[in-house]
């Protein structure tokens, strides 16, 4: 954290260095992005991901979307727009922080000098990418409407501090859990480490990671108070589903 010099941020320990949170999903017809969070580009260019073939957003906060830009040398490789699955209002932020995407000179400029981009909407009911059926869960943000996205066995749902009843049901089952889990306190719009761990024992996944981790938590000392089924994710870290 800028300004900061505590035990975590000082750390030597990488897996105490965490950039704004995103995740790949690697399927049989390309990869699958969820966020683009401003450190995009060393992101991919440190997990060597050369291409990404669609893109979720889960909401419309900085963090979470601003580094929309680094996808400009992607069309380029995918010989067309990258197709960005959002809500309208994430749609209608991306295009007033990008307004020059989104220009009439911008259709004209060659690929590569702009992002070229396509929006397709989504709302509550299920819609597939890459022939993978994603079921997004609706979640509470403060007063802020959030997706958490469910691909198979897998749940990722970030910035949350209240998961509705009906969101519960659509969890029902899941192996893997990405939730958020903030910081040690309660938060007003994300889960503490005991609110999440509340949720996690409702639904027994078989495998729970930890994520959008501030530097309240120290990775080392944290993991071993956790249950054995939960992990703190960590930059970098991969696992098949």
């Amino acid at each position: 954290m800028v300004g900061c010099d505590c035990a975590v941020c000082a750390s030597t320990d990488p897996r105490n260095h965490r950039y704004r949170c995103a995740v790949l999903i690697r399927t049989d017809f390309g990869n699958i992005l969820i966020d683009t969070p401003p450190e995009l580009r060393l992101q991919l260019l440190r997990a060597k991901v050369q291409i990404v073939h669609a893109v979720l957003y889960t909401h419309a906060h900085a963090d979470h979307m601003y580094g929309m830009d680094d996808l400009r040398p992607i069309p380029r490789l995918l010989g067309g727009p990258v197709p960005l699955y959002c809500t309208n209002e994430v749609e209608r932020q991306l295009r007033r922080s990008f307004a020059y995407a989104f220009s009439p000179e911008a259709e004209i400029q060659p690929m590569g000098y702009l992002p070229k981009l396509t929006f397709r909407n989504i709302t509550e009911a299920p819609f597939t990418v890459l022939e993978e059926c994603i079921t997004p869960i609706p979640l509470e943000h403060a007063h802020f409407n959030v997706f958490g996205f469910r691909i198979g066995n897998l749940a990722y749902c970030t910035d949350v501090n209240k998961i509705p009843k009906e969101s519960m049901k659509r969890l029902e089952g899941v192996e893997i859990l990405i939730l958020d889990a903030l910081r040690f306190r309660p938060h007003p719009a994300h889960f503490c480490v005991d609110e999440a761990l509340e949720v996690i024992d409702r639904l027994q996944p078989a495998k729970a990671y930890l994520t959008h981790i501030s530097h309240d938590i120290e990775h080392e000392a944290t993991s071993k108070t956790l249950p054995p089924n939960v992990e703190i994710a960590y930059d970098g870290l991969c696992f098949p589903f």
